[in-house]
């Protein structure tokens, strides 16, 4: 990250300029506070990534809006985690990775880094598949082809990775708004109940067991362990500072944009519920595949409808993917100091999709399992994040405060055991009388 700071192109060495001035006093306004704007915009592709779109669908097809208020919470969690990781990188100048080689045994080290990385190609094979599935549900063409287009784009746009740190941010970030803006058009589309939906929004309901598992799986994969892991990447040397000073004024821009990116990442999954819950809740509750939401669309609000909501999978698909492939070199750097061509990266994380695929597995079926994976794994960088932010030794002045801390243990301690619920009763384990098949 260094390196592309420093050799960068035009577009980010003027990003790192006006930066510069807006640190020293110089300038000022809405296009100073652009130029530390990008690092949580990446990561917050991870909350609106295909895996998203089938729990979200899910919920609001079989429950309305009932479930909205998980969706709040889950991205309040979220919204911390992104935060806590962000100031990692900005106050110590390394990421999460890199922290958790230089301070832990040199065995714990490595279990996390093949633990990291198997969760990585998780990710990918959700990320992927979701692109894959919206591409071969357009233009009609076998899932294999929809993932070879799939490759090829996402492997274009990490070639600008290559550039400088600005184009790809630009890219991500208006991948980003064609998502959002698809979700504003089906709102427009969809028969909504605005006053219910805010209502549910703000008031905790869980309708019945089913409901309860189905919230667990929603805020069980929200925080992603690659996001956590990126965004201490994305912030540590993008905008080098010189003292405590400026280190506070770029964690205040931070702070800043994670709240407004994680919101919008939060009103987009809001939206998903909102949109199936209008559109299949009283006729169809039992949509829960994406290809069958997308076939169940056309009939009730029109090829339209159903268009948007495939534009906006496979903007997810080609974003998510490739966010999290840049998260697996930077995750591989970090724990192991080695990085492999982004090219072999990129094939290596594809080939799950592929074998999947080639086995005959469901795809959204696929995306679930991947899930699980990453729930399994999700604790490590948590914890991780929590002791490192809460050392004076690590943080100095900026360690977390008694309240954030709190917060941030509370967080931990519920994301960490609607995991463990999560995946025992995947694997069919009955705790209070609840199981998979509740």
């Amino acid at each position: 990250m260094t390196e592309t700071v420093a050799q960068g192109d035009s577009l980010s060495e003027r990003t790192v300029s006006m930066a510069r001035q807006v640190l020293a006093g110089e300038r000022g306004g809405l296009r100073a506070y652009l130029a530390f704007a990008g690092p949580a915009v990446i990561a917050s592709i991870a909350y609106m990534d295909p895996g998203n779109f089938a729990t979200n669908i899910q919920a609001g097809a079989k429950y309305g809006y009932s479930l909205l208020w998980v969706v709040l919470a889950a991205n309040l969690i979220a919204m911390l985690f992104q935060a806590l990781s962000a100031k990692l990188g900005i106050v110590t100048g390394r990421n999460l990775a890199e922290m958790c080689r230089e301070h832990f045994p040199r065995p714990v080290v490595w279990a996390m880094w093949v633990v990291s990385e198997i969760a990585a190609m998780a990710t990918d094979l959700a990320e992927f598949l979701g692109g894959a599935i919206g591409l071969s549900l357009l233009f009609h063409m076998p899932l294999f082809a929809g993932m070879a287009v799939t490759a090829m784009i996402t492997y274009g746009v990490l070639m600008f990775e290559g550039v400088g740190f600005r184009p790809i941010e630009l890219i991500i970030g208006g991948m980003v708004s064609i998502i959002a803006l698809c979700y504003v058009v089906e709102l427009f589309m969809a028969p909504v109940d605005w006053a219910s939906a805010a209502m549910h929004t703000v008031l905790p309901q869980i309708p019945d067991a089913e409901a309860l598992l189905l919230s667990v799986g929603i805020i069980g994969a929200t925080v992603m362990p690659h996001a956590v892991y990126l965004h201490s990447g994305l912030t540590q040397a993008r905008m080098p500072v010189h003292n405590d000073s400026e280190r506070r004024t770029v964690l205040r821009f931070s702070n800043r944009e994670v709240i407004i990116a994680l919101v919008v990442a939060g009103l987009v999954n809001m939206a998903m519920v909102m949109m199936a819950s209008g559109a299949f809740h009283a006729g169809h509750p039992d949509v829960a595949e994406i290809e069958t939401a997308y076939h169940t669309l056309t009939p009730l609000l029109g090829i339209g409808a159903a268009g948007v909501f495939l534009l906006s999978l496979i903007t997810s698909g080609i974003s998510s993917s490739t966010v999290g492939t840049m998260a697996g070199q930077m995750i591989m750097q970090g724990f192991i100091r080695f990085r492999i061509p982004i090219f072999i990266r990129r094939l290596v994380t594809m080939l799950p999709a592929f074998i999947v695929v080639a086995l005959g597995a469901n795809a959204t079926s696929s995306l679930v399992v991947s899930q699980v994976v990453l729930s399994i794994a999700l604790p490590l960088p948590m914890i991780s994040l929590l002791i490192f932010t809460s050392r004076r030794d690590i943080m100095g002045e900026f360690v977390n405060s008694r309240l954030t801390f709190v917060a941030a243990l509370v967080g931990t301690t519920v994301v960490v055991l609607l995991n463990m619920f999560l995946i025992l009763q995947t694997f069919g384990v009955s705790i209070l009388g609840l199981s998979a098949g509740a």
